[in-house]
């Protein structure tokens, strides 16, 4: 493709700042042997600055400019409030230092989140400590472990995981020296409990399954997957990438988990597309608790000199992150929770599926879900259709853009070819899934009658269709001057 103008704004003496005269001593400069000289730094004014960085930001597409359908991602909106409670002095301008005395507000809103999580998904201890949520996953894992190993059993080196679970479930495992073992799914795209009941024995750790699964279905069989490991002597390890289709309608402890994680950043409003921190909690039942990587917030008894503390539990696997976790986010998520309330909770997920569903109903025809019926918060449809056999899921995603979307995930779960998996998020009005949907079936059409078209985009984004295998092989790992006299 044409590489873009580039204008060069910088003329000799403009200044994009003003400082103040020096009101203390001056000092040397370096030696010349660590100055650069070769250092040509722009020179331009705060205005053309200014408008150099805005332009740039209206560039980029972000959640709070449209709908980010990106399943097993949650991208819904962030309400404003969030950032306010996190911007309080009280909480931004502490640090993780100080004596615990001296920020009791900061504890006692640990204590309260770590109450909502074991509220809402019924289990009965948690530690925020995890920075997101595959380091929650790698944290199961080694509390998997270690409640063995603390008991002798040894040889339980295995882990079950379905073979439409998250790639980071096979790869924490790896990392806890674990083996994975892929169960196969069936003709419903949920777990096979022929294949699951061959592969159990007393070598069997646990299993690491998510609920919704990663096709937007509900393990119908939970209560007997479940059973049929803790027979075995196995725990149940929740992978919480979907928890927003259960707020306040199922408890995952109850349906047999010994252990999850939770993506705060998700179902709790954060949403991580701007490259944020994440933060990825972990829950735990009382076979357990013990084991969760420490401090945790803990509320402290009568005539103590602080009401809320940090305890590291008795047998902890330790720390798995510095200090106390990613604590704006965990301020985000707590005001998050208690403006909801359990109804609001609850509002979250009915809506987030009813979306969810209503989108398909509006796509099945056109594209092909090969699991089709009552999905949950998310579905996946094929992006390839049977009489546009050349145009793959990638250029549909592709020209997507050029109709001002963010593509859907693409290519997962692997279980499905061309998976195009698309999830709306309950932030999301009738009027954008419509016109969404409609995008979607004029991009069908597309496929058919100019399929070439669909192999350029996207034709009207900034940057248009990039050489994926050349960026992955050649990478560009610094600045490099491009500017053309044109």
């Amino acid at each position: 493709m044409t590489e873009p103008l580039i204008i060069d704004l910088s003329e000799v003496g403009r200044r994009g700042v003003s400082l103040p005269a020096c009101d203390v001593p001056e000092t040397a400069l370096p030696p010349e042997t660590l100055l650069r000289d070769s250092l040509d730094l722009p020179e331009v004014s705060e205005g053309d600055l200014m408008r150099h960085f805005v332009h740039l930001s209206q560039m980029n597409y972000a959640v709070d400019i449209g709908m980010y359908p990106l399943g097993s991602c949650t991208m819904k909106y962030n309400p404003k409030v969030n950032e306010d409670a996190a911007a309080l002095p009280g909480f931004a301008s502490t640090h993780p230092y100080q004596p615990a005395e001296t920020v009791q507000g900061n504890l006692k809103l640990m204590y309260g989140l770590q109450e909502c999580l074991n509220a809402i998904t019924g289990f009965a201890a948690a530690s925020l400590q995890p920075a997101a949520g595959a380091q929650g996953e790698l944290t199961g894992a080694l509390m998997i472990r270690a409640y063995h190993q603390a008991r002798g059993d040894t040889q339980r080196t295995l882990m079950l995981i379905p073979d439409s679970a998250h790639g980071t479930n096979p790869a924490s495992t790896a990392m806890v020296g674990m083996e994975m073992v892929e169960i196969k799914s069936d003709a419903r795209g949920l777990v096979d409990l022929a294949d699951l009941r061959a592969h159990l024995s007393d070598r069997v750790a646990g299993m690491m399954l998510t609920n919704p699964n990663t096709l937007g279905l509900f393990e119908r069989d939970i209560l007997e997957i479940t059973r049929m490991v803790h027979d075995v002597g196995g725990l149940m390890y929740g992978d919480g990438a979907n928890l927003n289709a259960l707020l306040g309608i199922v408890r995952p402890a109850e349906l047999g988990f010994d252990v999850m994680h939770l993506n705060l950043h998700k179902t709790f409003s954060t949403p991580h597309g701007g490259g944020g921190p994440g933060s990825g909690p972990v829950v735990a039942a009382p076979v357990l608790a013990d084991f969760l990587p420490g401090p945790t917030a803990t509320a402290a008894g009568p005539g103590d000199k602080a009401p809320y503390g940090l305890t590291m539990p008795v047998q902890s696997i330790g720390r798995v992150k510095a200090f106390y976790g990613h604590f704006g986010i965990l301020v985000r998520a707590y005001t998050y929770i208690r403006m909801l309330g359990a109804a609001g909770l609850k509002g979250v997920s009915q809506i987030a599926v009813l979306n969810a569903n209503y989108l398909q109903a509006l796509l099945k025809d056109t594209y092909p879900v090969p699991h089709a019926g009552v999905c949950m918060h998310e579905f996946v449809a094929m992006g390839q259709l049977p009489d546009a056999s050349d145009v793959r899921a990638l250029d549909i995603a592709k020209r997507l853009i050029d109709y001002g979307y963010h593509p859907p995930t693409n290519y997962f779960p692997l279980i499905v070819p061309e998976a195009l998996m698309i999830e709306p998020t309950e932030t999301e009005p009738k009027r954008v899934l419509d016109a969404f949907a409609q995008a979607l079936i004029d991009i069908a059409r597309e496929a058919r009658e100019q399929p070439e078209l669909l192999h350029a985009a996207p034709v009207n984004s900034p940057v248009g269709r990039m050489d994926e295998v050349r960026a992955a092989r050649t990478l560009v790992l610094r600045w490099q001057d491009r500017t053309t006299t044109e």
